[in-house]
């Protein structure tokens, strides 16, 4: 049982969601049009351009990451009357609710975002693997996403239109 205080950050939190998960997989469009390679990753200190491009994938991985796993989870989990704990104890629960398809692998992704700020990885080739790595979890995140805005328009925690729209656009409902 949710109260009205509750409600509205998870409507709040929904909003925040779809806005964060369609802007995520706009930049990973455009950074991984090509492959990040290590030669491409070398050239990040002198094209700005790119280097702006991944300094938006990056941020807006870990901002999707984080909103999902350390602000939603723990809102939707106590809505749900579950108990909320440490992180990979509510990434348990989240597996166990199909919310996440592994919380083993979120611990490993949180890690690798340390590797994707580019300005303090001096081997290209590790960076370009971190990046190449993020912008395969990508999806997932997607996935993790949608199955929490599903979760949310289920028990009417957020704005039906919003979330109908957010799911329809990815073949969901």
């Amino acid at each position: 049982m949710t109260d009205p205080a509750q409600r509205a950050r998870l409507a709040f939190l929904s909003r925040v969601i779809i806005k964060e998960t369609d802007h995520l997989l706009i930049t990973n469009g455009r950074v991984f049009s090509q492959p990040m390679t290590p030669e491409r990753a070398q050239r990040l200190t002198d094209d700005i351009e790119d280097s702006e491009q991944v300094d938006a994938f990056v941020s807006r991985f870990g901002r999707l990451q984080d909103t999902l796993g350390n602000r939603l989870l723990p809102e939707l989990l106590d809505a749900l009357g579950e108990s909320v704990g440490a992180v990979i104890d509510n990434l348990d629960r989240a597996e166990k609710l199909g919310l996440v398809s592994s919380a083993e692998q979120w611990i490993v992704v949180r890690r690798l975002r340390n590797q994707m700020v580019y300005e303090y990885i001096e081997s290209p080739s590790v960076l370009s693997d971190a990046l190449e790595s993020g912008h395969a979890f990508a999806s997932e995140l997607e996935a993790t996403s949608v199955a929490m805005i599903r979760m949310l328009g289920a028990h009417e925690w957020g704005d039906k239109a919003t979330i109908e729209k957010f799911l329809a656009a990815r073949g969901s409902s």
